[in-house]
């Protein structure tokens, strides 16, 4: 059974950081790749950036890039999200997410999600 548990969000003020967590089971992140996605109220949920299964290859949104680092740690089933130079229009729930076939930040390639964590950006 596929399962992603986040965590890490919290309430940070402009220009801080904060390290995600995307704890996985039920899969290999050697097979499947990940993505986090970011969604406030009323709005789409938005890709944020991925990771490839078989080499790890990332990939960030615009909005992200150069701020914020995806990475993984294989033997511990779990997925990072570094996020400095924290903006306020980066508050949002954050989720991850994968499939065995997904790849990219779409959020309709991804079958699989886990509950969310709140990120508030504010001072």
């Amino acid at each position: 059974q596929v399962q992603l548990v986040e965590s890490g969000g919290g309430l940070v003020q402009p220009g801080g950081s904060l390290r995600l967590s995307c704890a996985t089971s039920g899969f290999s992140l050697g097979y499947f790749a990940v993505a986090w996605f970011r969604q406030v109220p009323g709005k789409e949920r938005e890709g944020v950036s991925c990771i490839t299964s078989a080499d790890g290859y990332t990939m960030y949104s615009d909005s992200v890039k150069g701020r914020f680092t995806m990475s993984r740690d294989n033997a511990k089933n779990t997925v990072y999200l570094q996020m400095n130079s924290l903006k306020p229009e980066d508050t949002a729930v954050y989720y991850c997410a994968t499939d065995d076939a997904g790849w990219g930040l779409s959020p309709y390639d991804y079958d699989y999600w886990g509950q969310g964590t709140q990120v508030t950006v504010s001072s």
